[in-house]
């Protein structure tokens, strides 16, 4: 009635999924270890370009620059570090044509310090930031029309 006979040796189809899990506790407690010392004391070097057109700066455009002991420069104008987010705030709260910031920083300089930048520059108006790198030296653009035009002699 309810009863079923089994004639057993049969193979079951069920996978063992018991060491996959240990595998995967395993990895996890060595990403979770490993993580943060990796993130300790990471240092980038920004990439030199080579295919860069150089632009005129209009009058508009806000750069930021900082020097390799962490010393911020808005314009080419040495600021106290502390007054970036002031003098920030004061430039781009009246803005209405773009909110972009132009970065550029001594490619020796630690990459937390950058960041440091852009999030004061993200906390008081900034929308975009934007980095500046140079020609890496001995290159030419392969772009065409990006050709640098270098200023012409006049003959005396």
């Amino acid at each position: 009635m309810g009863m079923s006979v089994s004639t057993g040796g049969g193979v079951k189809a069920e996978p063992n999924v018991v060491p996959m899990i240990d595998v995967m506790l395993v990895l996890l407690i060595i990403f979770m270890v490993v993580t943060p010392t990796i993130a300790t004391g990471f240092t980038a070097e920004p990439p030199s370009g080579i295919n860069l057109k150089a632009h005129p700066e209009a009058d508009e455009d806000q750069i930021l620059g900082i020097d390799k002991f962490g010393q911020y420069f808005l314009n080419k104008q040495a600021i106290p570090n502390e007054q970036l987010g002031d003098q920030l705030k004061s430039i781009y709260t009246v803005r209405t044509v773009d909110q972009i910031l132009y970065l550029k920083a001594d490619k020796n300089l630690e990459y937390g310090k950058i960041l440091d930048a852009m999030d004061i520059a993200s906390r008081n108006g900034v929308r975009v930031v934007a980095a500046i790198t140079d020609q890496k030296p001995g290159t030419e653009s392969s772009v065409a029309g990006d050709e640098i035009k270098q200023p012409t002699q006049k003959a005396p």
